[in-house]
């Protein structure tokens, strides 16, 4: 594999969203760094699909909100293959629950997740990604919405949205861009968990497509801003959210 080679890093890659990115990046030709928190069964699946569908993968097991971790994510995809070329960052944890009844370790939990991952993850993306390259965090389409329970995901997800206008400046002149997508609901085993057929009837319903997103869905909002026809749209925050109100 050499340098010339487009390089996608994509956390939490062996599921949901981060899978769907992975292999939709794979077929764009981008050999991708499939990076997970621990269940490597799902990982190595997701590498299997990606080879046999003609790409190239490997899989990197790592905590984001670990420094260590992060920047031996990074070092992998440049040992593998050369660089980094995108940035694709869907790695994160939701746990509903009002704020008057939120445990501290869970609040701490999803913080670290949420908030430092994505820090730390950028950090690395600012210190490595090539020229051409991009930069893809992950908001939500939440923080517009009042729903009882999702107070502490939500406030993560707004300390996200302060990241890509920011970052974008300080790497002017790199021509790298950074940007985030705020899904809306969509079917993920993240989203999917614990919720009843009446409260997934709710969200459906809450956009104008009368449905939920798929990963696919923003899958392809992921490969627009990687690729060239979205290079001019840099430090933003892209609501793929079928209409929702």
């Amino acid at each position: 594999m050499t340098s010339a080679t487009k390089v996608a890093v994509v956390t939490g890659g062996s599921r949901g969203i981060g899978r769907a990115a992975a292999e939709r990046l794979a077929r764009e030709g981008y050999s991708v760094v499939v990076g997970f928190a621990g269940n490597v069964e799902a990982a190595d699946d997701a590498v299997a699909a990606i080879t046999a569908a003609g790409g190239t993968a490997v899989a990197v097991k790592g905590d984001v909100g670990d420094a260590s971790d992060v920047a031996a994510l990074f070092d992998a995809a440049q040992d593998a293959f050369g660089g980094v070329d995108v940035v694709v960052h869907a790695a994160g944890i939701m746990r509903i629950t009002p704020l008057a009844e939120y445990d501290v370790d869970d609040l701490d939990a999803v913080l670290r997740a949420n908030v430092r991952g994505t820090l730390l993850v950028a950090q690395q993306a600012a210190r490595t990604v090539r020229p051409g390259g991009s930069v893809v965090l992950f908001s939500s389409s939440v923080i517009g919405r009042a729903l009882p329970g999702y107070a502490v995901y939500a406030a993560s997800k707004g300390a996200v949205e302060a990241v890509p206008f920011i970052l974008a400046h300080e790497l002017r002149g790199r021509d790298v861009t950074v940007n985030a997508i705020a899904p809306g609901p969509t079917a993920t085993d993240l989203f999917l968990d614990g919720k009843t057929p009446e409260q997934l009837a709710f969200f459906a319903a809450a956009s104008p497509l009368d449905r939920l997103g798929t990963p696919e869905d923003i899958a392809e909002v992921v490969t627009f801003l990687a690729g060239p026809a979205g290079h001019w749209v840099n430090g933003q925050v892209l609501r793929a959210n079928g209409g929702l109100h």
